[in-house]
């Protein structure tokens, strides 16, 4: 009788401390083409950088939301002149008012 043949012998791999270092894509092997594209894979986060950043979109969406805001409320305005000939700004108001 024939034996079946043996499972192939697994090699003994031993991970050293200095695999286990850096952790996610870090310690991982890549083209240096990989890691030009993708730098946010790499690079640490540098909370500075990010506090600034957060800050400055921030005050670049409230200035846009008060643009906006300041815009609606110039769209009820129109130039008016009264009998001596002054302009001046004033509500529009409807014929039906």
């Amino acid at each position: 009788m024939s034996s079946a043949p043996d499972p192939p012998a697994f090699k003994n791999q031993s991970f050293n401390e200095k695999d286990f270092r850096d952790p996610g894509l870090r310690g991982v092997r890549t083209t240096n083409l990989f890691r030009a594209v993708n730098p946010e894979l790499f690079i640490k986060p540098n909370k500075p950088v990010m506090a600034f950043g957060l800050i400055t979109l921030s005050l670049c969406v409230a200035y846009i939301g008060y643009l906006h805001a300041t815009q609606e409320n110039k769209k009820d305005l129109c130039e008016a002149i009264d009998s001596e000939g002054h302009s001046y700004m004033r509500r529009k108001t409807s014929k039906w008012d």
